[in-house]
């Protein structure tokens, strides 16, 4: 079966930094694009960044270009979002996504394009 587990959310102080990581069953390689949506109370969903497997090729929301970087490592089958400089309005469940048939340019930040999700991780950001 396929899963997604999502860790590394915590309460930080703006200006704080986390690394969210998705850890993804069954082989890494069948994968050809894993990313990160959130969704805060009241707001819905939104793509965060994204990283297409085959090409290495990555992706970000406007709102995170300059602070959130994503990374791979195929060894332990893991995704990293590491998020720098942590804004109030970061404040969100960030859950990990992926996709089997599609790279990020197509599967963008369309949230019903990712056929698999995880139950998601509380990133909260307050003084």
């Amino acid at each position: 079966q396929v899963q997604l587990v999502e860790s590394g959310g915590d309460l930080v102080q703006p200006g704080g930094s986390l690394r969210l990581s998705c850890l993804a069953s069954g082989f890494f390689l069948d994968y050809s694009a894993i990313g990160w949506f959130r969704q805060a109370p009241g707001k819905a969903r939104e793509g965060v960044s994204c990283i297409s497997l085959r090409d290495g090729n990555t992706y970000y929301a406007d709102s995170t270009k300059g602070r959130f970087t994503i990374s791979r490592d195929d060894a332990k089958n893991t995704v990293h979002l590491r998020v720098n400089n942590l804004k109030p309005e970061d404040t969100a469940v960030y859950y990990c996504v992926a996709t089997t048939r599609l790279a990020c340019y197509s599967a963008g930040f369309y949230p019903g394009e990712y056929d698999y999700w995880g139950e998601g991780t509380q990133v909260t950001v307050s003084s």
